[in-house]
């Protein structure tokens, strides 16, 4: 079976795409439609480090606000949140 190639509009060039929507509603068919699985782990590495920076409890409303948001401007905005201070483990 090919894998589904997608135009990644976060790293700008054709990759293979997601299996299925990461997130529910319009977001998630975005993503699903426009992002690639290695923008998507991309990601993933960023959503780590504001839920241990941010102290989320994934399973708030707010929280889960605060994540879609942040998705949204980390693909198809301005980025996302930057934590001020904020310095890779190495």
């Amino acid at each position: 079976m090919a894998q589904r190639m997608v135009k990644c509009v976060r790293l700008h060039k054709e990759l293979p795409g997601l299996d299925e929507a990461p997130w529910f509603g319009e977001l998630g068919q975005r993503i699903y439609d426009n992002v690639s699985q290695e923008a998507w782990n991309e990601w993933l590495n960023h959503l780590r480090m504001l839920i241990n920076e941010y102290r989320l409890v994934t399973s708030t409303k707010e929280a889960q606000d605060f994540i879609g948001a942040q998705m949204e401007q980390f693909f198809f905005g301005a980025g996302s949140a930057q934590i001020p201070g904020y310095v890779p483990i190495k």
